[in-house]
C-alpha cells in the first residue's frame, strides 16, 4: 500500500467512526452517500437523522438545572 491508498479510520468511544475524507459511503441498498470533507463522521449509534452520516445524536442531553447529567 502507498500513503496515498492509506485511510486512517478512528473509533470514537460512544460517538462515530471518523475517517479521512472524502469518501462514498455505500449503503446495504446500493445507494450511495458522498462527502467531500476532509474528515468525516460515519453514525455508529443509528440515531442519527443523516444517517449514515454522524449529526450528534449519540450525544447525551440534559435539561436546564438537571445536575444528574
Amino acid at each position: 500500500m502507498t500513503d496515498k491508498q492509506v485511510r486512517v479510520v478512528r473509533v470514537v468511544p460512544g460517538g462515530p467512526v471518523m475517517v479521512e475524507g472524502p469518501v462514498c459511503i455505500e449503503m446495504p441498498d446500493g445507494s450511495r452517500v458522498e462527502s467531500d470533507r476532509f474528515m468525516v463522521a460515519i453514525c455508529a449509534c443509528r440515531r442519527s437523522k443523516t444517517y449514515p452520516l454522524c449529526d450528534t445524536s449519540h450525544r447525551r442531553r440534559s435539561r436546564a438545572g438537571d445536575e444528574s447529567a
